[in-house]
């Protein structure tokens, strides 16, 4: 069947015409025709198979003839590269059409973002947690929402997304379909599919996971040290034209991309401490053919396109079947062929193992001609564990030696003044009690009025003369305090208002300060 027969509106056809795309691969044969009848999916899909355009198409065929302005389709993936390519590839095939996706992802500013969620954009390709910073505003209300779909959902539950994608969940309206895809199926990814899925068609879900029938595959035993090495020597003989490198850390990553630069190799090197802006300038170089080696961690494992990959090699034996399954799956996508080697030391035979009982079969050893595997003065990426934990445990040990020094040398330094009787010498953490703004303290209290102290101020009785009694200028029990300027022997302490200044005809005094409120400016003084 191609894509012609399918029922695809004109303008779709031509958007796979220029992105040449002829027949449908498996999974868009057997996926397309349920989505376009708005049927729930559960498709079990090996990476590299053509899923995307599976899940776009429908979704494209869907919303082509709806009134835009609200956003319809959400698409939540692990990864903030994944996220991009999608909106690439929905983009290219909704080209003649009025439709278009856009990306929410952490990393890069709200701004855009929140645009497209004000102005109703056709379609949003999330990741979870940024998505959910934007459910906390009133502008993200998914309320026309019609089609949700999970893309590589077994790699969101390995990230721990999960949870987050329960709380998703719950800010969104109910939908009239829901499509689920992932490479293998754990259990909780079964639950969470059975949680969303009303009466799916299921296609591949009892599928065993393996690689793409196009990857010829390789086992090359070398030394750990030597592993740098060894991949030199592949790229100096022309064994490899580009090449995308899985290694197991950050740190190892960086040591390697560091080792190939020094050697004058071009290439550049992607995980999850480098900046978003600088994630997407490699891995668009890497496209465009400008640098020859990207050096990667697995966040470059899920869904990363990159057109002729000719080889992938995993640097580092991965711990998990599927992580191998789909480190491979970079190369040969699409019905294309490529070669992926794995370096294997022998610490990590144990992970080699498990990888060939997933994929049922002996992985073919090769040897690099002219390669010594027993030379000397290899390359360590990183200090193995057991080395770090002892150089933690005798940096622990000589800070402890350093701390009974210093008590015994302050225990000794101590010990005489004790006996003498002589008082401490004032030093530091010795210093007499200072208060704030204050002379120095003293024994005898605060000095009396003499050359050392001002004397009290006029109308303030000296220190030590206390308050004057009843009847010697303060007022007897019963009797109010007599105002400002007013003479203290006036009965009730009322001012007589007999006598006023000039100005205050009426009744009306000067104006007083109100206690708790600002001082009001006279009229004239507010004209002028």
């Amino acid at each position: 069947m191609s894509f012609s027969a399918s029922n695809l509106h004109p303008a779709l056809l031509q958007g796979l015409d220029d992105m040449g795309f002829v027949d449908p691969t498996p999974i868009q044969r057997d996926a397309i025709p349920p989505a376009l009848e708005g049927r729930d999916l559960l498709a079990c899909a090996m990476t590299g198979s053509g899923k995307t355009a599976a899940f776009v198409l429908p979704i494209l065929q869907r919303l082509i003839n709806t009134k835009r302005g609200t956003t319809r389709a959400l698409i939540i993936t692990p990864t903030r590269e994944l996220a991009a390519q999608i909106v690439e590839h929905f983009n290219a095939l909704a080209k003649h059409t009025r439709l278009r996706a856009a990306a929410v992802y952490g990393g890069v500013g709200f701004g855009p973002q929140e645009k497209s969620f004000r102005q109703g954009i056709d379609v949003i390709v999330a990741c979870p947690g940024r998505l959910l910073d934007h459910f906390r505003q009133p502008y993200a209300r998914l309320s026309g929402l019609e089609v949700l779909v999970l893309d590589e959902a077994d790699r969101m539950l390995d990230m721990g997304f999960l949870p987050d994608i329960r709380r998703v969940l719950k800010h969104l309206p109910p939908r009239n379909q829901t499509l689920f895809f992932s490479a293998t199926m754990p259990p909780p990814i079964v639950t969470l599919s059975r949680e969303l899925l009303q009466n799916p068609v299921r296609i591949n879900v009892e599928r065993r996971s393996a690689p793409a029938t196009g990857i010829e595959q390789a086992i090359f035993l070398v030394r750990q040290d030597l592993k740098s090495l060894l991949l030199f020597k592949l790229l100096e003989q022309g064994e490899i034209d580009n090449v995308l490198v899985f290694t197991r850390t950050k740190h190892r990553a960086n040591r390697l991309a560091q080792y190939l630069g020094k050697r004058g190799v071009n290439c550049d090197r992607i995980h999850g401490n480098r900046s978003q802006a600088q994630r997407t300038r490699a891995l668009a170089d890497f496209k465009n053919h400008k640098i020859k080696v990207l050096v990667a961690t697995d966040i470059a494992a899920r869904g990363i396109d990159v057109e002729a990959l000719s080889h992938v090699v995993n640097f580092d034996v991965p711990h998990l079947p599927e992580d191998y399954i789909h480190r491979v799956g970079r190369t040969a996508r699409a019905q294309a062929t490529g070669e992926a080697f794995t370096f294997c030391s022998q610490q990590e035979k144990n992970d080699l193992n498990a990888i060939e009982r997933a994929v049922g079969k002996r992985l073919p050893r090769r040897q690099l001609e002219g390669f010594d595997n027993n030379a000397a003065g290899g390359e360590q990426l990183e200090i193995p564990i057991a080395d770090r934990i002892a150089a933690i445990r005798a940096r622990k040990a000589e800070e402890r030696a350093r701390a009974r020094a210093k008590a015994e040398r302050k225990a000794q330094h101590g010990a005489p003044q004790a006996k003498s009787g002589q008082p401490k010498a004032e030093g530091r953490g010795n210093k007499p009690h200072r208060g704030k703004g204050r002379g120095p303290a003293t024994s005898q209290g605060r000095p009396a009025a003499g050359p050392g102290r001002p004397a009290a101020r006029p109308g303030r009785p000296a220190t030590g003369q206390g308050r004057p009694a009843a009847g010697q200028g303060r007022p007897a029990a019963g009797q109010s305090r007599p105002a400002a300027g007013q003479p203290a022997g006036q009965p009730g302490g009322r001012k007589d208002h007999s006598e006023r200044p000039a100005g205050t005809e009426g009744g009306q005094g000067p104006r007083r300060r109100r206690r708790g409120g600002r001082r009001r400016r006279p009229a004239s003084a507010a004209r002028s």
